[in-house]
């Protein structure tokens, strides 16, 4: 069974006391009023119950803290006071002393109950060596509890640990409930880039190309004699005649061919989760008094 202090289990405490500290207040025997020391610190279980008051003796005992069960106090806020409920001075020399560096375990508990513990509360019945003086020795009944270390619980000692609505007035139950938000975190990114791909491209262009064409005619007259002055006999070039060819000029042209547009859009889903959470109920140790909850 693991301890804590009230303050790092519960730091916003005191709103559970409607806005008092039950540490500093001063602790006192009842009935005779003496002062014994001052709460230092409050010690709850895992689930958040009180189970000690950590009272520092210096009026009493100098220099030791010892631990108070809470079913051994009560808390008066109207004289910022914690009595005590049966614990003397010879109780408190003989509790072993609170070091916030200890452990607290198991036995350590054992020998702060073992101060605190009673008698037995039960009826004595009367002994056969009572009734007959000849018979043989019985033994004696048990006066104190015993628990084994592996199966005790602080339900066990309602005495020691029970809490009561006269006695502990301002000590709240709680209850744990699931509180959902929202947290934003990265999962990626997405990186666009762009890279040039090559192809092929063919293009036909029509192209023109001159030549020459040479043709032998015979004329109509062709064998009627002509004159001296209309033959004209001639050597070399005669007439020169321009050749011209088309070519293929393909150069190459960039164009816008598309836009891609990039935005992000939020998708909606809702995320059911599930947890555990605890309640702490009152458990009232009435006997067979009447007890009216409302």
């Amino acid at each position: 069974m693991v301890l804590y202090k009230l303050e790092d289990f519960e730091p916003n405490y005191q709103d559970n006391f409607d806005g008092h500290d039950i540490k500093g207040l001063g602790v006192y025997t009842q009935g005779t009023d003496e002062k014994i020391g001052t709460v230092s610190d409050v010690l709850v279980d895992e689930e958040g119950h009180f189970r000690y008051l950590v009272v520092d003796l210096g009026f009493w005992i100098f220099g030791k803290k010892v631990l108070l069960p809470l079913g051994r106090a009560r808390i008066d806020y109207n004289v910022d006071r914690v009595y005590t409920v049966g614990l003397t001075r010879e109780q408190a020399e003989d509790l072993p002393e609170f070091n916030e560096r200890q452990t607290l375990d198991y036995d350590y508990e054992e020998r702060v109950r073992g101060v605190y513990r009673q008698p037995g509360d039960y009826t004595p019945i009367e002994t056969s060596a009572a009734l007959d003086p000849l018979a043989p020795p019985v033994a004696p009944l048990a006066t104190t509890p015993t628990y084994a270390r592996d199966s005790y619980t602080y339900e066990n000692e309602p005495s020691l640990y029970g809490l009561n609505e006269q006695d502990h007035q301002t000590l709240r139950l709680y209850e744990e409930r699931l509180i959902a938000s929202k947290r934003r975190q990265k999962t990626g990114e997405v990186t666009i880039g762009k890279h040039v791909e090559t192809d092929t491209a063919r293009v036909a262009v029509p192209v023109e190309r001159e030549r020459v064409v040479i043709e032998r005619v015979t004329p109509a007259d062709a064998g009627t004699a002509v004159s001296g002055r209309e033959a004209d006999f001639r050597e070399g070039e005669v007439a020169r005649i321009e050749i011209h060819e088309e070519t293929a000029d393909v150069r190459k042209e960039a164009f816008l061919r598309e836009e891609v547009r990039v935005r992000k859009v939020v998708d909606q889903d809702t995320v059911e989760t599930q947890e555990t959470v605890r309640r702490e109920e009152l458990d009232v140790n009435s006997g067979n008094l009447p007890v009216e909850e409302r």
